[in-house]
């Protein structure tokens, strides 16, 4: 197993947020085309979905090989990236890299209920190594992020079935991760009442 190593924070988010940036550009460079492949014709949105493919994957290989490690997170985002993505391709469909949005969103809520219902915090298991918080910080984190990911699952749904592909678009790319930073963002007083102080100890 390889030794988890830190990084430059920069390369870090080019290589996490990139991948993101690069659909938008290519969509943006290949919208108004169609392209004929073995016969079948396809709209730039989902030529672009196809380029997004590998491009994450290389960005995601290039992390582990800096850093050593992949997080959960980033291992299932890109398993319903390529899952989505060749379903979009399969059946000529943009919409299913469309749903794979709300889908992602709507695992991470799942999960964190499910552990809600039996009294602890995923989030917890996942960042107190790194975020060391007392158990009632986590358990309200947790509450907030489960309501917040449940939200951006149910917006992304109104999104994709009542507006423009290109509105989706620029929604996805920077709406929802922009209402999810503020939302972080927010939570910093909850950090500080509940977070452990490393010389005390949890009372």
């Amino acid at each position: 197993m390889k030794a988890q190593k830190d990084i430059n924070p920069i390369i870090k988010q080019v290589l996490e947020l990139g991948p993101t940036v690069a659909f938008f550009l290519i969509y943006l460079r290949l919208r108004d085309d169609t392209f004929s492949l073995g016969g079948t014709e396809y709209s730039g949105f989902i030529v672009a979905t196809l380029l997004f493919i590998p491009i994450l994957l290389v960005a995601i290989a290039v992390l582990w090989g800096l850093t050593g490690k992949l997080s959960r997170m980033q291992i299932f985002t890109a398993f319903m990236v390529i899952f989505f993505g060749g379903l979009t391709a399969w059946f000529n469909d943009e919409r299913f890299f469309k749903m794979k949005t709300t889908l992602v969103y709507g695992v991470f809520a799942i999960l964190l209920g499910i552990g809600l219902m039996r009294g602890r915090s995923y989030l917890a298991y996942v960042l107190s190594d790194v975020l060391p918080m007392r158990d009632e910080g986590w358990m309200i984190l947790t509450r907030r992020l489960c309501a917040a990911f449940t939200l951006l699952a149910l917006a992304n749904e109104a999104v994709w079935r009542t507006l423009s592909t290109d509105l989706w678009v620029k929604i996805e790319t920077f709406g929802f991760p922009i209402a999810l930073m503020g939302f972080i963002m927010l939570q910093f007083g909850l950090l500080q009442e509940h977070m452990i102080d490393p010389e005390e100890g949890e009372n």
